[in-house]
């Protein structure tokens, strides 16, 4: 049967496939990303680069302490896969149909990749924060349920919420740099003609979608760090409290450049994260149809 006449794999499939790659990347990259949370955590002129936080954390903590926080994106994956999946098919027919479209264009992709990942900050920004209280370098929390225990006691349900405008920011912007940027590569790379050449076309485009995503998504993920990782005091306004103010204060005591505190691990995980992510998807992806057979095949 033709690659352009099987039928689609059900939702299942695309869910299961989405998951196992999503727990693939946070596996592999995960100590880039504690590295990246201590980073856009330290306030000031940054005392150490990446190499150094890295090194510092297991020289004086343990290399342990580079998982430190992985229980809530793991638990995470299933729910924010799900979302991402309804979201992107979701916003993506809407915005087919309000303009006219019978397939989707690099404008299309842009907008749905912006409008889903708008969706998808609503569910994570419980485990969001949860991860940034056990990566700070002087968090003294037993584990993911004392986080959420003290939280709510000390600032109610909603203080679970903290940064949910900041999370909102950064999914929209690297959501749309990424799925944008995907679609825009993909079209400019020769077609290709074998199933390792599909995975391959898949991975440089992923790897470029991750690094445009990280690059205009890095300052609005430094400000999220930073309200996620303060705790309130009663009485007092916090400093980093709303996102694009937040963004001019940190500009004005810090340089610009603190805008972008973390980035080379960020990108570093992103950018290599983003064409795994795909790679996997679509191995897993052909695996199922392979198992399931024709029509899917």
């Amino acid at each position: 049967m033709a690659t352009e006449q099987r039928k689609p794999l059900p939702f299942v499939a695309n869910f299961a496939a989405g998951a196992i790659a999503g727990v693939s990347e946070i596996l592999t990259f995960y100590p880039l990303d504690v590295v990246k949370t201590r980073m856009q955590l330290e306030t000031g002129k940054a005392k150490h680069g990446m190499v150094g936080t890295l090194s510092s954390i297991v020289r004086e903590e343990g290399f342990g302490r580079l998982y430190r926080g992985l229980v809530p994106p793991l638990l995470l994956e299933a729910p924010k896969r799900a979302v991402k999946f309804a979201a992107n098919d979701f916003w993506g027919k809407t915005y087919m149909g309000v303009f006219g479209e019978s397939k989707m264009t690099q404008q299309l992709s842009i907008l749905t990749g912006c409008s889903a990942g708008a969706t998808e900050s609503f569910v994570v920004v419980p485990f969001e924060l949860v991860k940034i209280k056990l990566q700070d370098k002087t968090s003294t929390f037993a584990g993911p349920i004392d986080v959420v225990k003290q939280v709510i006691r000390k600032e109610g349900v909603l203080g679970l919420y903290a940064g949910m405008e900041a999370t909102f920011w950064r999914h929209f912007w690297w959501n749309g740099g990424y799925f944008g940027c995907i679609h825009q590569v993909r079209s400019m790379l020769p077609p290709a003609e074998t199933e390792k050449g599909q995975l391959f076309n898949n991975f440089v485009s992923g790897s470029v979608g991750g690094f445009v995503g990280t690059l205009v998504n890095t300052p609005f993920d430094v400000v999220k760090s930073r309200i996620q990782g303060s705790s309130k005091v009663p009485g007092v306004v916090p400093k980093y409290n709303w996102t694009y103010p937040a963004l001019m204060t940190i500009m004005r005591e810090e340089g610009p450049a603190a805008l972008y505190k973390g980035f080379l691990p960020k990108v570093l995980r992103l950018a290599p994260g983003g064409g795994v992510l795909l790679l996997v998807v679509e191995f897993t992806l052909g695996v199922f149809r392979n198992a399931l057979g024709p029509p899917y095949i």
